[in-house]
């Protein structure tokens, strides 16, 4: 009987040693998955704090990353315009392409790279930006002031236009803004560009 009995006692030992290693096992597995959880909620996070954090550049940066703004960038270079537009702002710029340079007449955009034609070549960029960071998406019908300081008319019937040029790309990001590719030069009203080609 005592053999028995030592017997069961024994099995039954056994039999609670395996169940609490199963349970240990199962809580040690429940335990890494729930750590590996953690660690790894952790780690995104941390991706998307840096993400926010990541620099693109201003807006001159942007533009002179960019091979298709090379005539917007010498135009900036030869108005100084280069540290305003890399000031704070914000600014939006309808940032005209290399093509649209092309498209104004004969000779007007040599004519405006010269130093004697500077104060023309400023305010026909700085007709092209706006105080603010206005995405697209929150662009209304209207006019509104340019930093040159006269109004540009804005339109969203079938796409975004300003006085006209149609936004090509929108939306490109900058540290201080955001620019709107379009695909005409934009000239205040006060400024003659055929007259410059006749000096």
């Amino acid at each position: 009987m005592r053999v028995m009995r030592r017997t069961a006692i024994a099995a039954v030992s056994i039999a609670a040693a395996l169940t609490l290693s199963a349970c240990s096992s199962s809580s040690d597995e429940a335990t890494t998955a729930e750590s590996s959880a953690a660690v790894e909620e952790s780690a995104i996070e941390e991706a998307d704090d840096m993400v926010g954090e990541v620099s693109v550049g201003t807006i001159v940066d942007v533009a002179s990353g960019t091979p298709d703004f090379s005539t917007l960038v010498a135009a900036i270079t030869a108005a100084d315009l280069g540290e305003t537009l890399s000031g704070e702002g914000p600014f939006t710029v309808f940032a005209p392409t290399n093509e649209a340079f092309a498209a104004l007449p004969a000779g007007v955009l040599d004519a405006l790279l010269l130093p004697e034609n500077k104060d023309a070549l400023t305010k026909i960029l700085t007709y092209h930006v706006v105080s603010g960071s206005v995405m697209a998406a929150d662009i209304t019908d209207g006019d509104v002031a340019t930093v040159e300081g006269q109004n540009v008319t804005l339109s969203t019937a079938g796409g975004v236009t300003v006085n006209g040029a149609t936004v090509i790309t929108a939306d490109v990001l900058a540290d201080n803004g955001v620019i709107h590719v379009i695909d005409a030069v934009l000239v205040p009203s006060d400024v003659d560009v055929a007259a410059l080609t006749t000096e």
